[in-house]
């Protein structure tokens, strides 16, 4: 592929890049900042269009990760195995990680801040499964454990219930206790938080919304 460039043209469908042609063929593209570096007429050898690959290849992995960040935090494993997915080799990806973080758009303990947030605001969950949440998004145990350690896992088991709360009106107090108990549990808060948050229930007059039990002294009406 080694030759002279013959011409640098700027793409129609993105302005921001540039189309190097040697020998009166395509031979890559380049962002404009690069490809600004060329000159037509330029002998280019095989080991520099090399280096303008993978120059180029860095540089599309990381307008992909900027467009993959936009949506939301991510963590450094998200973004690296997002890139990985997307075909970006192992070494590009371990670098536009780098990179990012170098900015201060990567901050696993930011994003474990803010993933914790968002739950604890929209879907409460206990400490037991944030943790397993923020470990599959990558994050180390020694940050977990520093964003964990003021999480009032009986709170917000109040508050991820009492959202709950309505669509067991129509049932007795001991299977609206059993409902409670299975919701509560599979969102990762534990036995001692689900029995506090009964007890807070009952206390403030929710049971007494519930259907009641039906008692064997109750009069058959009907016979």
């Amino acid at each position: 592929m080694a030759g002279q460039i013959t011409a640098i043209e700027v793409q129609k469908r993105n302005p921001r890049r540039a189309s190097i042609y040697i020998d009166g063929e395509f031979a890559l593209g380049l962002p404009l900042v690069e490809a600004a570096k060329l000159t037509k007429g330029q002998h280019i050898s095989d080991q520099e269009i090399d280096a303008l690959q993978a120059v180029d290849e860095a540089e599309r992995a990381h307008e992909y990760a900027l467009r993959f960040l936009s949506y939301r935090p991510r963590s450094k494993a998200e973004v690296k195995r997002r890139l990985v997915r997307k075909g970006y080799s192992e070494s590009i990806a371990s670098g536009e990680v780098q990179r990012l973080v170098g900015t201060g758009l990567l901050d696993d303990e930011a994003f474990a801040e803010f993933w914790i947030s968002n739950r604890e605001q929209f879907r409460p969950r206990g400490q037991y499964a944030l943790r397993q949440e923020l470990r599959q998004k990558g994050i180390d145990d020694r940050i977990i454990d520093a964003m964990l350690v003021e999480i009032d896992d009986t709170e917000n088991a109040y508050r991820a219930a009492k959202r709950k709360f309505s669509s067991w009106l129509q049932l007795e107090p001991d299977m609206a206790r059993r409902k409670l108990s299975g919701y509560l549990r599979r969102r990762g808060f534990g036995y001692e938080a689900v029995q506090e948050v009964w007890e807070r229930m009952r206390s403030e007059g929710m049971e007494d919304r519930l259907v009641p039990e039906e008692s064997e002294d109750t009069p058959e009406w009907d016979q």
